[in-house]
């Protein structure tokens, strides 16, 4: 018999325990998970006791791997099983955060405290965003492979509508000192835009700027830029040690439509 110890990422939530016990009599073993909740990371024993959850017995290790997430934990693999690393959940670093829609059908992202991915060892937790989008606008996958990078932390979209992305870089890329930036620290708004607007569109933005705005929420300063072609709202601030770049776009025809819309998007980015 083998057995691995699973524990969920959140302080609060119980260790998971799968086991995997061969049978003798057989030619091929089946396996026994068993979803064990203990105690949690935190040290709490309130949830000691629930053992025995699910009980499943598998003979192939595609199985065994579907049987763990009915569970709601990774397999991460028993000594020998070679199993790949999964992440936790269907939705692990993308927890959901909209609201519910206000009086005029928009919802409210803010990025969830337990959201998984902090863009590089040692750096601080990052500091909570949102914004606001129309009904109908859902988060999508963020593949390493997308422009920017690992340091894109958040897509939205709206087959119909467009769709926006939010990039979160280190302030160290700029000066060692930007330990508590600010915006007017990083630089002028056409500093920041000649600067970063590449990581955003792919290409230089020599004489794509259509127009450039200075917003203050909070304390806060925020740089709000226009740029075509392509059809792109960015809005751009700082805090902690690292800079955010908030990019809404969409094609000729979507732009054409919902111009208002994706605007006000743009705008309702704020660093919480």
């Amino acid at each position: 018999m083998s057995s691995l110890a699973l524990f969920s990422p959140s302080s609060s939530s119980s260790s998971l325990f799968l086991t995997k016990q061969a049978n003798p009599t057989k030619g091929r073993a089946p396996t026994v998970v068993r979803c064990s909740y203990g105690p949690t990371l935190s040290g709490s024993h309130e949830e000691e006791g629930r053992e025995g959850v699910m009980v499943a017995l598998v003979g192939r290790r595609n199985a065994l791997a579907s049987a763990a997430a009915a569970c709601g934990v990774s397999v991460l693999g028993f000594a020998g099983d070679g199993l790949a690393a999964a992440k936790q959940g269907p939705l692990a670093g993308r927890i959901p955060g909209l609201s519910g829609p206000d009086q005029n059908g928009w919802k409210t992202y803010r990025r969830p405290d337990e959201k998984s991915g902090g863009h590089g060892v040692g750096w601080s937790p990052i500091i909570p965003y949102s914004f606001k989008v129309p009904d109908g606008w859902e988060e999508t996958p963020v593949s390493i492979a997308d422009l920017g990078g690992t340091e894109i932390d958040l897509r939205f979209g709206n087959p119909k509508e467009g769709r926006l992305s939010v990039i979160v870089a280190p302030t160290r890329r700029f000066a060692d000192d930007l330990d508590d930036a600010t915006i007017e620290k990083i630089g002028t708004p056409e500093k920041v835009i000649n600067a970063f607007g590449p990581e955003v569109i792919g290409e230089n933005v020599e004489g794509k700027v259509l127009s450039t705005a200075t917003a203050e929420y909070s304390g806060r300063t925020y740089y709000q830029f226009e740029l075509e072609p392509p059809h792109i709202f960015i809005t751009a601030t700082a805090a902690g040690n690292r800079l955010y770049l908030f990019s809404v776009t969409a094609n000729g025809l979507q732009w054409k439509r919902h111009y208002k819309d994706l605007k006000q998007i743009a705008e309702s980015f704020r660093v919480v």
